[in-house]
C-alpha cells in the first residue's frame, strides 16, 4: 500500500510539471503585435501591450528584457515576472541602411591592448 502511495505521488507530481512546462509560452518582444504581448504576458493588458509596440516602433528594437522597464506603465517587477515568457531575438544594431538622420555614426569603441605579462 505504501509502496502504490509514493508511486501514485510521483506520478502526480510529473504530470503537475510537465503542465507547467508545456504552458510557458514566449514571445520575441521586438517582433510581436499587441494582441499577442496582452496575452503572453503577465500583469501586461491591452493599453501597456500597445504602449510596447509603440515605444518599439519609436525608438528600435529591445536588447534585453529590462530595456522593457523604459516603457511607461512596465515596471521592473512585471520584466522579472514575465522573464521567462521574454525574448528579444531579432534585436540588431543600427546598419547602414537605418542610421539616424543627420548621418550620424555610432560611436567606436575604443581598442583595448592586451595585458602584458611580468615573469620573473
Amino acid at each position: 500500500m505504501k509502496s502504490l502511495f509514493s508511486l501514485l505521488s510521483a506520478l502526480v507530481l510529473c504530470v503537475a510539471l510537465a503542465g507547467s512546462a508545456f504552458a510557458g509560452e514566449t514571445v520575441n518582444i521586438n517582433t510581436a503585435d499587441a494582441a499577442t504581448l496582452d496575452r503572453v504576458l503577465v500583469n501586461v493588458g491591452p493599453a501597456k501591450a500597445q504602449a510596447i509596440v509603440d515605444y518599439r516602433k519609436a525608438n528600435g528594437p529591445f536588447r534585453s528584457p529590462e530595456q522593457l522597464a523604459m516603457v511607461k506603465g512596465i515596471g521592473l517587477k512585471t520584466v522579472e515576472k514575465n522573464r521567462d515568457r521574454i525574448s528579444v531575438g531579432g534585436a540588431r544594431p543600427l546598419t547602414s541602411a537605418a542610421q539616424p538622420a543627420g548621418g550620424a555614426k555610432p560611436i567606436a569603441k575604443p581598442a583595448v591592448k592586451p595585458a602584458q605579462v611580468v615573469r620573473r
